[in-house]
């Protein structure tokens, strides 16, 4: 195989180092649609960010956002400063494939998790255009599609709109669909709740509606978003999800009360799927792992980049651990590409609610990541990297 920009020479066959020459990242505005509280609200500029790393042989690696929700959300003004000047400085002259190296670099840095993600993602998008293949190629290819959940948005107005949207989502082609109840949202009054984040009796009976009108054919889980605050309230519903056979319940406490997860994976069947927003990457999951404070564990690529989800997964693999990847996005299909289902079973396909368009690129891309067939099911990319198809002219005309 011949790298993309390189010469073999037959007499040499020790590779040229290539170094990385700088590191830039990009803001551009985007309209965008967003959604609250059961609806679809007007257009609004939102400021999205391309980190690019560049290199002295033409490679260069790319990965779009970094910040909130996948790789949708771009970076505030001090995280690129940080990415353009601190990281920057540690990481030119250096070879772009030393990715390992770097890695361990920015943990004793303390740099921030996003920002070790962001240039861990770019670095493997770069070597992997290098060799003009899909990541999930480089990483070690296993499977070439993989089973797709609808996830919802939370707070989707009436149980009858829930209900309504499960059915869509089953009529779609979707086997599975993950519940986000109601929380900071009274659905009740259908007012803002910022002091009651949960609602257990609409959770419970949303829940019993949904299995009611998709039937046992369909798999449903659950996320809460850490927002039980007492063990009494996510045991209570853990009970009726067990009754209902609901697949996972995911993030029913706040992750910092270790202690209340052990107790609660000891009392019910149900699998306990968390950490998902902790920090710590790897570390913080096989901590949990060790102290079976859950049953199934969560990570995604913002949380210690494409290295970081890869160590994880052979630390389940070891422990026969599930290891369900955290949101939608090219570098988490990527990774799926290339881990076992028997590890990581999901793509989670979202946020989805009724009048969301999902199925349209953002206007910096010529395609979606995640296009889903009729049985339910994400099929890799073939274009090489992460498997952008990037539209430089819009990126271009809307820099900021």
């Amino acid at each position: 195989m011949q790298l993309v920009g390189f010469t073999p020479n037959p007499a040499n066959s020790q590779r040229k180092k290539m170094k990385i020459v700088d590191i830039q990242v990009i803001p551009f505005r985007v309209r965008r649609r967003g959604y609250s509280n059961g609806q679809v609200l007007p257009e609004s500029d939102v400021v999205q960010t391309l980190t690019k790393i560049i290199t002295d042989e033409g490679a260069e690696g790319y990965y779009f956002g970094g910040f909130g929700h996948g790789d949708q959300d771009g970076m505030p003004s001090d995280q690129r400063a940080a990415l353009e000047g601190r990281m920057k400085r540690l990481l030119v002259g250096h070879d772009p494939f030393d990715r390992e190296k770097f890695w361990h670099w920015m943990w004793v840095a303390n740099i921030e998790e996003n920002l070790i993600s962001v240039i861990d993602m770019a670095l493997w998008d770069l070597q992997a255009r290098a060799f003009n293949i899909p990541l999930y190629k480089l990483l070690g290819g296993c499977r070439e599609k993989v089973k797709a959940y609808a996830s919802t948005y939370p707070n989707m107005g009436s149980i009858d709109n829930y209900v309504q949207h499960a059915l869509d989502c089953q009529r779609q082609g979707y086997k599975h669909y993950k519940i986000h109840p109601y929380y900071f949202w009274n659905p009740v009054t259908q007012q803002p709740d910022p002091g009651r984040p949960s609602h257990i009796a609409q959770d419970i009976e949303l829940c019993r509606a949904i299995r009611a009108a998709v039937g046992d054919s369909m798999e449903l889980s659950f996320d809460p978003w850490g927002t039980y605050r007492t063990y009494e309230d996510a045991y209570k519903v853990g009970r009726v999800l067990e009754e209902l056979n609901f697949l996972w319940y995911e993030h029913p406490m706040p992750e910092y009360r270790v202690s209340s997860y052990e107790k609660l994976t000891r009392e019910l069947s149900i699998p306990i799927l968390s950490p998902e927003i902790a920090a710590g990457s790897l570390y913080t999951r096989a901590e949990w792992i060790k102290r079976e404070a859950s049953d199934m564990t969560r990570i995604d690529v913002l949380r210690g980049g494409i290295t970081g989800v890869k160590k994880l997964v052979g630390v389940c693999e070891a422990f026969g651990v599930k290891c369900e990847i955290h949101m939608s996005g090219f570098a988490n299909l990527q990774i799926l590409g290339s881990t076992s289902e028997d590890t990581c079973e999901y793509y989670e396909r979202g946020l989805l609610a009724p009048g969301v368009d999902y199925e349209t690129p953002p206007p910096y891309l010529a395609a979606i990541c995640d296009p889903m067939d009729a049985e339910g099911y994400v099929h890799l990319p073939d274009a090489p990297g992460l498997g952008y198809q990037i539209v430089w002219d819009y990126i271009e005309e809307n820099r900021l």
